[in-house]
């Protein structure tokens, strides 16, 4: 014989214990705390008003000469120094700057420019098929649209950023290494996706400084705000910095610095990545 259904099905509810549908005596899951920027937007403001004055044009590190050989070199760059890459690109800019004379090097001459660099065979290869579909499908020329650079051979989030925020002005954040740590060391921009550090930063970044700020970051995350070892001492944002691995807060003096030429960025680059 059955028992009968109670008259109040929700009765049953109520007496479950509270953490589990079943009543079971396990304890509900905590929920993960979210990642929160640290800074107020006065703070933030700040912070990228020192990096002005510090660098009030800064540019990248890549040489290129038109819009076609700066996504040449940004993919070339990928797990490369930008020393090295454009040790190797001085000559080959020389005689291929454009889609088309890059196609009729070919690959073979093109890998003996780039043999230097890091993966440099399956580089070449996707060197040679971007040139291809550039001017299959572009009329040879770079397109100024996000979703058309992406579906270019080797050319992904982040090189798309980098082409669009240097060669053509717009206001995108190409997370690379630097920045991703900058973001999450100081609590800037947190995320566990370069994606995600990116929208992060284009959230709290003033419009008057979104032009520059990705040349900020990576410079200021090259030089200064290293891996391995911050060099507190000369970070100008070290009174407001609220990372724990800082080791001052007082802030180095606010002065500007003269652009590098070639020879001494590829210096100093090679001694960031040492000291890193």
């Amino acid at each position: 014989m059955t028992s009968p259904k109670p008259k109040n099905s929700s009765a049953l509810k109520k007496d479950l214990l509270p953490g589990r549908r079943d009543g079971s005596n396990a304890k509900p899951r905590p929920r993960p705390a979210r990642s929160r920027v640290l800074y107020s937007p006065a703070e933030v403001h700040e912070i990228f008003r020192r990096f002005s004055v510090q660098r009030p044009e800064p540019r990248g590190e890549l040489e290129h000469i038109n819009p076609f050989t700066l996504l040449v070199a940004v993919v070339l760059s990928a797990q490369a120094t930008d020393a090295g890459v454009n040790k190797a690109t001085r000559a080959l800019f020389k005689i291929a700057d454009t889609p088309q004379k890059m196609l009729a090097l070919g690959e073979a001459k093109l890998g003996d420019h780039i043999r230097t660099i890091g993966l440099w065979r399956n580089k070449a290869k996707n060197v040679i098929a971007l040139s291809e579909a550039l001017i299959r499908d572009h009329g040879g020329e770079v397109p100024e649209d996000r979703d058309q650079l992406v579906e270019l051979p080797g050319v992904g989030r982040k090189t798309a950023n980098v082409v669009l925020n240097v060669a053509f002005g717009q206001h995108t954040m190409a997370v690379d290494t630097h920045i991703f740590r900058i973001g999450n060391r100081l609590g800037l921009a947190p995320g566990k996706t370069p994606e995600q550090v990116e929208q992060g930063f284009l959230k709290i970044i003033p419009d008057e400084y979104i032009r520059h700020a990705h040349h900020w970051l990576i410079l200021h995350g090259r030089y200064v705000c290293k891996a391995r070892k911050p060099d507190c001492p000369a970070c100008v944002i070290a009174d407001i910095c609220k990372a724990k691995e800082k080791t001052t807060s007082v802030p180095a003096p606010l002065v500007e610095i003269a652009p590098l030429g070639p020879v001494e960025a590829a210096q100093d680059q090679a001694a960031a990545t040492t000291a890193s």
